[in-house]
């Protein structure tokens, strides 16, 4: 672990006393801007937070573990937050959330705000941050965990699944079902990289066997069953012809059988369905969708688990725990 910063390492390098780095720190109107600026823009750099607990327990951990996730829509990332909860239900740590809405900038204020009040350990969805969050994470002094995704360099313990993997398993198995006019619907927000990388995993395999996407659909915002029945009737409309279409999520590919319901589209005999995510919404359809499991709820209790661990002294080597995405090929492809 990085050797813990204090607030005289920052006083030391603006040049300047404790109480003033301390009172720029806190936006006291009594130090000048250009002192202030340059401060604050020290502890930036070097990845400095605010102790925000005072006086006898400033030396100590509050009882609380941040989780930090993109969103609470559809039943993705609290499905992860039940998974920490339950690791954590029989000792003194509860979870305290903060959501970024897929923004690398909020995610950067919301892990400052949660690491100023001294966690006992900090979960964050993801391994893509700003270069100041991250260097946040690495000088914690607290044991941080990314979850959800292993395609990267994470800054120490990790777990979760490949998301490349994930996309390479499923054109696989579309492939192997003899779809070849695949099509697609997915996000594009530019900061969702973990549907980025399914994505891109998907279409590699599909270039391994001389198949190129067919025509595509991309939304931006949440993921609903609205949004996928609506892009899916803009699809065909389009592209009559596609025997596939491959969704970054549940919620689209129900939206899109709810379509075909409703329009005498035969499923998989006219067109063939796959999503992602394994959602419990699945259960209740009359059909079994196409999916992946990706283990929600085991990587929130994994990642709870190392928190535990961490805490009680012993150092830890960091520990990357990698699960294997399930493809679910179900009865829709």
């Amino acid at each position: 672990m990085a050797k813990k910063l204090l607030l005289k390492d920052v006083a030391r390098l603006a040049g300047v006393s404790e109480m003033t780095a301390s009172r720029a720190l806190r936006g006291a109107p009594d130090v000048s801007p250009t002192t202030k600026q340059k401060i604050q823009e020290i502890a930036r750099d070097v990845g400095y937070v605010p102790n925000r607990i005072a006086g006898a327990l400033a030396s100590n951990k509050v009882n609380l573990v941040g989780v930090v996730v993109p969103s609470l829509n559809s039943s993705v990332f609290p499905e992860v937050l039940s998974g920490i909860s339950s690791s954590l239900r029989d000792t003194q740590l509860k979870p305290v959330i903060g959501v970024t809405g897929y923004d690398l900038q909020e995610e950067e204020e919301v892990i400052r705000e949660m690491l100023s009040w001294r966690p006992a350990g900090l979960i964050v969805a993801g391994l893509e941050h700003s270069d100041p969050a991250r260097r946040m994470l690495g000088a914690a002094d607290c044991p941080v965990v990314e979850v959800m995704d292993v395609d990267g360099t994470p800054v120490a313990h990790c777990v979760g699944i490949s998301h490349l993997q994930a996309g390479q398993d499923m054109a696989r198995i579309i492939l192997d079902k003899g779809h070849r006019r695949i099509g697609f619907v997915g996000t594009k927000m530019p900061q969702d990289f973990r549907a980025e990388k399914r994505l891109r995993g998907f279409l590699g395999e599909l270039e391994k066997s001389g198949v190129t996407l067919w025509d595509q659909e991309l939304y931006s915002g949440a993921s609903s069953i609205e949004t996928g029945r609506n892009l899916t009737r803009q699809l065909l409309a389009r592209s009559p012809e596609l025997d596939c279409i491959y969704f970054s999520s549940d919620m689209m590919s129900v939206g899109a059988y709810m379509h075909c319901l409703a329009q005498g589209i035969s499923i998989p005999g006219d067109l063939a369905l796959a999503g992602f995510n394994n959602l419990d919404l699945l259960k209740g359809l009359p059909m079994q969708l196409a999916t992946t499991d990706a283990h929600r709820f085991e990587i929130g209790q994994r990642a709870a688990q190392i928190v535990l661990d961490a805490g009680q002294g012993m150092p830890m080597t960091p520990q990357i725990v990698r699960l294997d995405p399930k493809a679910v090929p179900g009865q829709s492809l």
